[in-house]
């Protein structure tokens, strides 16, 4: 999302030899990738995917990307890699592979899982698995893997998230803050496009759909940056760069909702005025 908010294509300092056996096809576009795999039959390793796009807002799967993506890397005998860094925990309690159904090799999970502290996680089926040390020839550590703070936080949030009703709740006020804020946008006028999965939302400041990268980038960036600076004036901080996800947590109860849905009335009229 930084990336994008800042027009880069990549970053300086990568060398060629980094990403000369990384191949990209747009989000979405199960035939780009289909095509990827008869050009090299045998080659491809793995396809890693973020089940739902949180690095250009929050574009979802769209009918069938994720199921396809299945069946190509079963017929070719690549690995489906999920990164739920953003999505685990947030679209649901089983993530995206439980909201769609769908069965990767392995998943890759971020700092949700510390309760915001530093942490990752990574799992897999167990033949994959095993090939890590010491059961297989793998080695992976890291300085702060298995961190007693984070650890201790991560059990604590997934202990709360397993209270009866906490994820239906925290889906609800996420639904009623978008829809808050779509309300506000229609009354002043204002096109939008809004995208939820979960507790992860967007505001896409176009008319959509928004379904790719290349799509997201026809929004205007320049109207959400007014509309952050008036949400700023009036106390709510949002994601500074329209490319970014939002995400609802059990802090935000119905209070703090209507003041953000409030406030958003009054940025989208301060929108019209050029």
């Amino acid at each position: 999302s930084g990336v994008a908010t800042l027009g880069l294509p990549d970053s300086p300092g990568v060398p060629r030899g980094a990403t000369q056996d990384t191949l990209v096809a747009p989000y979405n576009d199960l035939d780009a990738v289909a095509s990827l795999f008869e050009q090299f039959p045998e080659s491809i390793a793995a396809v890693i995917v973020e089940p739902v796009a949180g690095n250009m807002g929050v574009v979802p799967p769209a009918d069938g990307f994720l199921s396809g993506l299945r069946d190509l890397c079963s017929q070719h005998g690549a690995l489906l890699i999920f990164d739920e860094v953003m999505t685990g925990f947030r679209v649901h309690p089983g993530g995206a592979q439980a909201l769609y159904g769908i069965d990767p090799d392995l998943t890759c999970l971020g700092k949700v899982i510390g309760g915001g502290l530093p942490v990752g996680a990574y799992g897999g089926k167990r033949e994959i698995m095993q090939t890590v040390a010491p059961a297989g020839p793998m080695y992976q550590a890291g300085t702060l893997s298995g961190n007693p703070l984070a650890m201790a936080a991560g059990i604590a949030t997934l202990e709360e998230l397993r209270q009866p009703g906490i994820w239906e709740e925290l889906e609800r006020r996420t639904r009623t803050l978008c829809q808050g804020i779509g309300a506000a946008a229609e009354a002043a006028g204002i096109s939008i496009y809004q995208t939820q999965v979960g507790t992860m939302f967007c505001t896409f400041f176009q008319e959509g759909p928004v379904t790719d990268y290349g799509t997201a980038r026809r929004s205007d960036t320049e109207r959400y940056a007014r509309f952050f600076h008036a949400m700023l004036e009036r106390g709510v901080y949002l994601a500074p760069s329209q490319f970014e996800a939002g995400f609802m947590s059990t802090a935000h109860g119905d209070e703090e909702i209507q003041a953000t849905i409030a406030a958003a009335e009054e940025a989208m009229e301060i929108l019209t005025r050029g």
